[in-house]
């Protein structure tokens, strides 16, 4: 049995210790806004929040958040996650939006962490995640126009 928090609230899951948190998630859980990508966490489509850092729920063992608290995408609050949604709406960011949950995340983790982001920081911290649609030029946009409401 592994116990954490998951999205403010108290989970126990009875479950294989080693299986994917991703799959704990999906499938025991039945949050389904944290997608299976590559299973390698290179593709940033499974991220979700752990104690605060954006991990790679695909390869992280159910046992390794034991007594940790885990955001999914479902679970993001907050002024910074608000922005981020709103201008990913206004700007039409997502073509298909599969990796949209991780491209999300990690605009937040940026947004929350760099104020006033340069085109090289947007892109190093989004560089993990990929977007088969190729809308990067959107994304970067929408960080930049994040950051000025976020500075008003």
């Amino acid at each position: 049995m592994t116990s954490f928090t998951l999205n403010g609230q108290p989970q126990q899951i009875d479950a294989d210790p080693e299986m994917p948190l991703l799959w704990a998630i999906r499938d025991m859980v039945g949050l389904t806004g944290t997608k299976f990508g590559c299973g390698q966490a290179l593709c940033g489509a499974c991220t979700v929040v752990i104690d605060g850092v954006p991990s790679r729920s695909c390869q992280t063992p159910l046992s390794s958040v034991e007594g940790l608290s885990v955001t999914t995408i479902e679970g993001m609050t907050g002024r910074v996650t608000e922005v981020v949604q709103q201008v990913w709406t206004a700007l039409d960011v997502p073509q298909c939006g599969y990796c949209q949950s991780g491209q999300v995340i990690a605009a937040v983790d940026l947004l929350t962490n760099n104020k006033a982001p340069t085109d090289a920081d947007i892109d190093s911290a989004m560089s993990g995640n990929l977007c088969r649609c190729n809308t990067y030029h959107r994304i970067r946009g929408a960080i930049h126009e994040a950051a000025k409401l976020l500075e008003a």
